[in-house]
C-alpha cells in the first residue's frame, strides 16, 4: 500500500517536495546574506553614498544605519 499510494501521490509531492526544498535554500542564502559582515559592511557604504548623494535624508540614514551596525554586532557575536 505504501508503494502505491507513494506512486498515486508522486505527481503532487514531487513539485510540492521540489518547491520546499527551493524555499529552503532561498531561505538558507538569504540568512546568510542578512549574517555575513561583509555583505553589511557593503549595505553601509552604499547607504552613506545615497546620503552624500541625497536621495536620502539624515534621519533616514540614521535609523538604517542603526539597524545594519546592530545586524553587524549580531553577526560578529
Amino acid at each position: 500500500m505504501g508503494l502505491l499510494r507513494t506512486l498515486l501521490t508522486l505527481p503532487v509531492s514531487a513539485p510540492v517536495g521540489g518547491a520546499l526544498w527551493i524555499a529552503a535554500r532561498i531561505h538558507e542564502s538569504a540568512q546568510q546574506e542578512m549574517t555575513d559582515p561583509a555583505a553589511i559592511r557593503r549595505a553601509l557604504g552604499e547607504l552613506e553614498r545615497e546620503l552624500e548623494a541625497g536621495r536620502i535624508d539624515e534621519p533616514t540614514f540614521e535609523a538604517a544605519e542603526l539597524i545594519l551596525l546592530t545586524r553587524l554586532r549580531e553577526a560578529r557575536a
